[in-house]
């Protein structure tokens, strides 16, 4: 299997329930973690436990003494003997320096907005878990095994929308989760198993006593991407999925427009040989391989029709050429992302072999900024193919004979057929194109008395990613029903019934069929999925299917299982 091939073989085995009825556990500081291993903890319960590697234990202890030993003597160092940002050259005593840490919950208290997702901040526990592994924090292993307990008990803190520029790092919203995490007052909240309640009552329960933030710690836990990084590695793994959906989606319509698979021949794309070009012919030949709705045109024939045009419009026929940039951009945003979560991110960073403290910026969230912005433009794109194909499925002038609107019971005069449908998807496609604007460009200059002058707006472009991917799979329903619809129309003119089953490709009839399961309508061979108007509520099928999306459900894993066997 090629790289390609390998990004984008999501599997569904962390679909089990949340709150720790996972069977996987995932070991924490002993290997680099991937998206799918974040996916598992932050969204479906598979337990954390932190390394008993002995090197990389003492690692951790030895930063904590590098930092005791600094403030004995005195030694500069950023937030640890000095003020923080544009306050740095205010001494700090060795006896104000635990202060210092502990007041810093309270002026980073200064969240707003909305609470986000609570898989986000589970994610984001774990990769501050990560991140404080690598032993150049200065931070007490007991207050890194916190996050773990918090984690495996189902704990998770409250965090706000609005509050980081990606700068200094998260530094609002991980002040919400190490408040919570020591208890620090009774306005810290948490979600404890579903039900809501203060952080010193949640530690109680746990057996837990409060703790008090020693110095750097408050510094090394609010410092760092993890909270931003946590929200990307949730929006690549969904988009992951939604673009296999889209590849299913388009081998719909391509069945439903009676199209040829003549534009996915290997030869064409040897010669432009991009990686996710070549990815997407290769998905969509095996995609429609046995279908009987398709023209098969690979030995270079061309099944010329009189009043049709001898070959697809480019929707349909340089659908490996636009998809092909997409491919490799979730690639590379995917690398980078791992890079990210497996990075040490706070400041300053204890070298302990050559006992230095190293000033730096690593807690810069750009790549997570510019790559969340570019995974908003992809989606985009993906949005913008697909109306394009609802828009030739629906006009009869372009559709190849199917119905106008693709009404079902063409004797009922009244039926539009998907006509609000697509009004609907036109109404969602724009707004995912307007997403796709980039963020991390107009960062304000002025943060922080000067002092963080460039900022990645990491976070925001995080968070409008992950309702990006919320939109697209509203928009992604949508467009599973107009091909459900149209290969059973198309089916008809085949086949002279209704269940395209029996004329779909093998794979693509996994997804049809999931697809009628989850909106409670079976195949038939007397009607099409949608045959009079009045029949259904269009509104319910959309929730349905993308519930069922946004879950990992039947849907995904009848895709899943489709990408998976092609090798």
């Amino acid at each position: 299997m090629n790289t390609v091939s390998q990004v984008f073989n999501t599997t569904s085995r962390f679909l089990s329930p949340f709150l720790g009825n996972s069977d996987k556990t995932v070991v924490v500081g002993n290997h680099n973690l991937t998206i799918d291993e974040v996916v598992s903890v932050a969204r479906y319960g598979a337990q954390v436990r932190i390394t008993d590697n002995h090197d990389v234990l003492r690692g951790i202890q030895a930063s904590c003494d590098y930092i005791q030993n600094a403030v004995e003597t005195g030694t500069p160092i950023y937030g640890v003997t000095s003020g923080f940002g544009g306050m740095a050259h205010v001494v700090i005593s060795g006896e104000q320096a635990a202060n210092l840490q502990n007041n810093m919950m309270w002026f980073l208290k200064s969240g707003a907005g909305q609470r986000i997702p609570l898989a986000d901040v589970r994610a984001a526990m774990l990769l501050r878990i990560n991140s404080h592994l690598h032993g150049a924090s200065g931070i007490r292993l007991e207050l890194i095994q916190r996050m773990e307990t918090f984690l495996n008990a189902g704990v998770t803190p409250y965090v706000y929308e609005f509050g980081s520029i990606g700068a200094s790092g998260d530094l609002v919203p991980l002040s919400y989760i190490t408040g919570a995490l020591i208890g620090h007052d009774l306005s810290f909240k948490v979600d404890f198993q579903g039900e809501e309640m203060d952080a010193p009552t949640a530690l109680c329960k746990l057996g837990l006593e409060p703790m008090q933030l020693l110095a750097k710690e408050a510094l090394a836990m609010t410092n760092g991407t993890s909270v931003m990084t946590g929200i990307a590695a949730n929006c690549v793994y969904d988009t992951k999925i939604l673009l296999s959906l889209a590849m299913g989606a388009h081998a719909l319509a391509i069945q439903g427009l009676n199209g040829t698979n003549q534009s996915f021949h290997p030869f064409i794309h040897q010669l432009k040989p991009h990686s996710g070009q070549k990815w997407a012919a290769k998905q969509m030949l095996n995609l429609l391989a046995g279908s009987r709705l398709i023209r098969d045109e690979l030995d270079g024939s061309h099944n010329y029709r009189d009043k049709h045009l001898i070959q697809d419009r480019y929707s349909l026929r340089c659908l490996p050429q636009y998809m092909g940039p997409v491919v490799d951009g979730i690639e590379q945003i995917q690398r980078q992302i791992e890079v990210e979560i497996n990075s040490a991110t706070d400041n300053p960073l204890i070298d302990v072999e050559n006992q230095a403290s190293l000033h730096g910026g690593n807690f810069l969230g750009q790549y997570v900024g510019v790559g969340m912005d570019q995974l908003r433009y992809y989606i985009g794109l993906l949005a913008k193919h697909l109306d394009v194909q609802i828009a030739l499925l629906v006009a009869a002038e372009f559709n190849n004979g199917l119905p106008p609107c693709l009404v079902g019971n063409r004797e009922r005069t009244v039926n539009m057929g998907l006509k609000g449908l697509q009004v609907a998807g036109n109404s969602i496609m724009p707004l995912l194109t307007f997403y796709g604007n980039s963020i991390t460009d107009r960062f304000p200059t002025h943060a922080e008395q000067f002092n963080q002058n460039i900022n990645s707006q990491g976070f925001a472009s995080a968070n409008l990613a992950r309702r990006s991917v919320e939109i697209f799979q509203q928009y992604m329903a949508i467009a599973l029903m107009f091909g459900v619809q149209a290969v059973d129309l198309r089916t008809y003119i085949m086949a002279g019934d209704y269940d395209a089953r029996a004329c779909l490709s093998p794979a693509t009839a996994q997804l049809y069929t999931a697809v009628r399961e989850i909106v409670g309508q079976p195949p038939t061979k007397s009607q099409p999925y949608i045959w009079n108007d009045c029949e259904q509520s269009l509104d319910k099928h959309i929730a349905l299917i993308a519930a069922d999306i946004a879950s990992g459900g039947g849907i995904v894993q009848a895709v899943n299982d489709i990408l998976s066997s092609l090798k």
